[in-house]
């Protein structure tokens, strides 16, 4: 089935967005919260072939594109982290009046892991998260990954020295209220200090049986878990989250700069889910 395209209205203005019917019995919702910068544009393919396995899953799912990227209103530029929790906001309350029925699940890739456990902290509300390559445990490092686009297109971290004081320069024109123009994209200083503050520590459940799932890809055909991720679900673990975790293989299709898709992601994705429709109250893995 073809998605439904449309422009959400939020507090600050229109966003791009395309629904997912459910079809067959009804199992839940899911709201997808794409990834920062260029990323939205590489994982784009991935996302709609998954939206597309959902929906014909019996799950209604919403993509959108947050103020000033992809095909929503506004500037990058303009866009501080505020407005992309409304922004969610707005998408959630959305897809809920359409559908009302089943489970809210927030699924988040990379920078949208960080976002979705943001939303939580300031809506508290009753959902379960699905994690796709939640690489960040905090928007400082995302922030820094993004300002070392600049640093090797300018040349600047010929050695680590240099690298190291190229850095903190970028840091302090932010720090002074100075955009900083990366790879294309224009950094406001309040996005920046969203994105310091913002971290995928766990966030107090709300629901009596909430699921976290979380899946990495990794080019090994014998793939695990990041260290980093194994700690950061034992955190939630220890906060009540009934977790589900499994590391596939398949490319790093978020940074390629040819169009790729990992298909076991998608396959391990489904499964979770739909275990999850059957038997809500079992214990985590």
């Amino acid at each position: 089935m073809t998605p439904h395209g449309f422009y959400l209205p939020t507090p600050h203005g229109p966003r791009y967005a395309l629904f997912h019917a459910p079809q067959g019995e009804a199992r839940g919702q899911v709201l997808y919260l794409h990834p920062f910068a260029e990323e939205l544009n590489r994982t784009r393919r991935m996302a709609a072939l998954q939206a597309r396995q959902l929906a014909q899953a019996g799950y209604a799912v919403l993509q959108f594109d947050l103020l000033g990227c992809g095909d929503s209103a506004g500037d990058f530029r303009d866009a501080t982290w505020a407005h992309w929790l409304e922004d969610v906001d707005a998408a959630r309350s959305w897809l809920e009046r359409q559908t009302g029925r089943g489970p809210l699940w927030l699924w988040g890739l990379r920078l949208g892991c960080l976002l979705a456990a943001d939303y939580l902290r300031q809506q508290a509300l009753a959902c379960h998260l699905l994690f796709w390559q939640a690489s960040f445990t905090s928007g400082a490092q995302q922030l820094q990954q993004f300002l070392r686009l600049r640093l090797a297109a300018d040349l600047l971290a010929t050695s680590a020295g240099a690298g190291q004081g190229a850095m903190a320069a970028l840091q302090q024109e932010l720090a002074e209220g100075r955009a900083v123009d990366v790879a294309g994209y224009s950094l406001a200083p309040a996005m920046a200090a969203g994105l310091r503050a913002s971290r995928l520590d766990p966030v107090a459940p709300v629901a009596t049986t909430p699921r976290l799932v979380w899946l990495e890809t990794s080019a090994a055909h014998a793939a695990g878990l990041s260290p980093g991720g194994l700690r950061t679900l034992q955190a939630w673990q220890g906060a009540g989250w009934l977790t589900q975790s499994g590391a596939v293989q398949g490319p790093a299709f978020w940074q390629s700069t040819e169009i790729e898709e990992a298909p076991a992601l998608l396959e391990a994705t489904l499964q979770a889910l739909t275990m999850s429709a059957r038997s809500p109250e079992s214990a985590s893995e």
